[in-house]
């Protein structure tokens, strides 16, 4: 049996790349990824000479069985995405349960990925959080956004930069226009930014300037109602 690796590479500065993750990608029979020109630049950059194959979201259900076979057959491959840990909004999660389920060792390394950075520099509370990614574009976005009302953790959104005001404004409408809000643009690349306050502050922030890059969107997650507070709700009803 071989090992499938999953590899992350940078969101931005190529000094994320760790020493494993380049030898990894050196060593491994095959590497598969999203792009091979956008791949082929970072193989370049660490003169990492290495076969590429396409792996995306539009094969990956086709072409992930005759994957596992050269994993059986002992071939080590490690699987990349553009940008970040695969599996993380990228391909990856459907070839590694195919991977594991056929007993195969699913190696992930550490490394990049957007969301822990725009989570610990938000301010807003980390010990628990839901990452929820990207939302659906238009079928069940309204419902799923509906379903988090109640949530009280803090959570984590993906989001280019052509819907994000009309994303802000919609979570505004389910969460309410004062609730804290971070959105961190451009992580770890030359002008990263991150703009905090509440939904309202952020939404005119970006209607007046124009937002460009991608970006990672951290929502504080609903307050809870303390204990004298619902006393004196239950005093009223009464």
């Amino acid at each position: 049996m071989g090992i499938l690796y999953l590899v992350p590479t940078p969101v931005g500065n190529m000094e994320d790349m760790t020493l494993r993750a380049i030898r990894i990608l050196k060593e491994a029979d095959l590497v598969l990824c999203e792009d091979t020109r956008t791949s082929g630049i970072l193989l370049k950059h660490f003169d990492i000479k290495n076969r590429l194959l396409s792996h995306h979201k539009f094969n990956e259900h086709s072409t992930s069985a005759g994957i596992v076979n050269r994993l059986k057959a002992g071939e080590t491959i490690a699987l990349i995405s553009d940008a970040g840990t695969p599996g993380i909004s990228d391909p990856g999660f459907y070839l590694a349960r195919e991977a594991a389920a056929s007993g195969i060792t699913v190696q992930t390394l550490p490394g990049a990925t957007a969301f822990v950075p725009a989570l610990v520099s938000s301010g807003l509370p980390c010990d628990r959080f839901c990452f929820e990614g990207f939302l659906p574009q238009k079928k069940g976005r309204k419902t799923h956004l509906e379903s988090l009302t109640d949530e009280m953790r803090t959570m984590i959104f993906y989001e280019s930069p052509y819907r994000v005001v009309k994303t802000l404004s919609q979570f505004a409408e389910v969460f309410g226009a004062d609730r804290q809000v971070s959105c961190c643009r451009e992580i770890s690349k030359v002008h990263e930014e991150s703009v905090r306050g509440t939904l309202a502050e952020v939404i005119n922030h970006f209607e007046e300037t124009e937002p460009r890059g991608e970006f990672v969107i951290v929502v504080a997650g609903k307050e809870k109602v303390k204990s004298s507070t619902k006393k004196a709700r239950n005093k009223i009803k009464e």
